[in-house]
């Protein structure tokens, strides 16, 4: 048993404290698989973390980080052997059990998906947790039976993680993509990457009505709150939206009138205890839906070293698309 590198949470006398450090590996949680990680991400939920600015660390020391690429080192776990290539999102690590931004993790078995053919380890984390999350919602409004006959598909915090990769999956689907963003500076960008009209977040921003003008067949939330609300009174007869985020506010100030007199859907979205099967099935679609040259534009690289002055960036809205993480 040695030390490696990995971002250690601390509780601090007033909140908690975050830092690169080496930790050891006789203090990694019980699990049956133990991974080399190659690759993590920087979600929302790991700028919170490693920024302390709300408590989505429950366990101490922690280490920060919520998903993670890399290979097999040992294994218990009939499903795995050593070399195996495999992928991990949610199932509470980086919050009660240890995460991604080190060098080694411990972990379930059954936690674990194996990477698809085709796809590398850094692929895998430019999609992390929130291109994953992005394609749950897909799946979700193809269930409720939409397809891009239906009409426009809108898509708020369309410049970020779980937006840029919800608008370049469904534009390669055959979607009318309507990208929301509070920053029009990125419209060219959302275009790229597959946006055909794109609009300033200030138009879903104000009190909602019980219903508005019918603007669209369904939609991908990450904001929460009044966005979600104007987002429901605008959906079209029958339609729904995808609700997986809450980066402005987890309140919901609407009404029932888009339920009951529109037949509008609500559909909530979790990344994190979503069950393997739903999860294996979003990472074969991922593999196939999402166009490489896309994710490419999406994504930028930064080190371990820099993961926790990036962290206050993305709760600025200050990041575009997807950040993957070299490990070490």
């Amino acid at each position: 048993m040695g030390t490696f590198k990995a971002i250690r949470i601390d509780k601090a006398e007033k909140g908690t404290t975050a830092a690169l450090t080496q930790f050891d590996e006789a203090e990694l949680m019980e699990g049956d698989v133990t991974v080399r990680v190659e690759w993590s991400t920087l979600n929302y939920k790991d700028g919170l973390a490693v920024t302390g600015r709300a408590p989505v660390v429950r366990r101490f020391p922690m280490i920060a980080g919520i998903d993670f690429s890399g290979t097999v080192e040992q294994s218990s776990n009939p499903q795995w052997k050593a070399g195996d290539k495999v992928i991990c999102n949610g199932w509470g690590m980086g919050e009660t059990h240890l995460g991604a931004y080190g060098e080694k993790a411990r972990v379930k078995g059954d936690w674990l998906v194996r990477l698809p053919e085709g796809m590398s380890a850094r692929d895998a984390m430019a999609i992390g947790t929130a291109g994953y999350t992005a394609v749950l919602a897909v799946l979700a409004l193809e269930a409720h039976g939409l397809t891009p006959k239906h009409g426009p598909i809108v898509v708020t915090g369309a410049a970020g993680g779980v937006g840029s990769v919800a608008t370049a999956v469904l534009s390669k689907l055959g979607y009318h993509v309507i990208a929301s963003t509070g920053r029009m500076s990125e419209a060219a960008y959302l275009k790229e990457i597959g946006a055909a009209e794109v609009i300033d977040r200030n138009e879903l921003s104000g009190p909602a009505k019980p219903l508005a003008r019918e603007r669209w067949a369904g939609g991908i939330d990450s904001v929460g709150s009044t966005t979600l609300a104007n987002l429901l009174s605008m959906t079209k007869y029958g339609g729904a939206i995808a609700a997986c985020g809450l980066a402005g506010g987890m309140d919901l100030p609407s009404s029932v009138a888009p339920f009951i007199l529109r037949g509008v859907c609500l559909l909530g979205i979790d990344s994190v205890m979503c069950p393997i099967e739903r999860r294996k099935a979003a990472w074969r679609r991922l593999a196939t839906d999402l166009d490489p040259a896309r994710l490419a534009e999406i994504t930028h690289e930064i080190d371990l070293e820099q993961v926790i002055g990036a962290g206050p960036k993305i709760l600025a809205g200050q990041v575009r698309g997807r950040i993957v993480v070299k490990i070490p």
